[in-house]
């Protein structure tokens, strides 16, 4: 069992710290199901990248813009969405922490 406010908090001072702006930790890898938790501080982006087969995406703290293509999804605390099944990104328009739950396969 992990304290999630915790560990956000952990990961806030190192993504503080980071040259790169972001800190993550895999919380729970049982066969396909993966969950991590991803902190990322203001600005800093996830570039575009690809799909799992399934994905949704729960903001603890702070606001993200999800984006695909020309799409943006903006996220705030305690909100979730599913993550498109296409090319996508991630930008903490505050200083953030998501949780990203991903079937990895089918």
């Amino acid at each position: 069992m992990a304290d999630l406010y915790a560990l956000v908090g952990e990961h806030l001072e190192k993504a503080r710290t980071a040259a790169h702006g972001r800190s993550a930790e895999l919380l729970l890898h049982d066969g396909p199901l993966r969950q991590s938790l991803i902190v990322l501080t203001t600005g800093t982006e996830l570039g575009e990248h690809d799909a799992p087969t399934a994905a949704t995406l729960f903001v603890l703290r702070g606001r993200v813009a999800l984006t695909t293509g020309d799409d943006t999804l903006e996220l705030a605390e305690g909100e979730f969405a599913p993550v498109p099944h296409k090319r996508h990104g991630l930008t903490a328009l505050d200083d953030s922490a998501v949780v990203l739950t991903a079937v990895t396969e089918v």
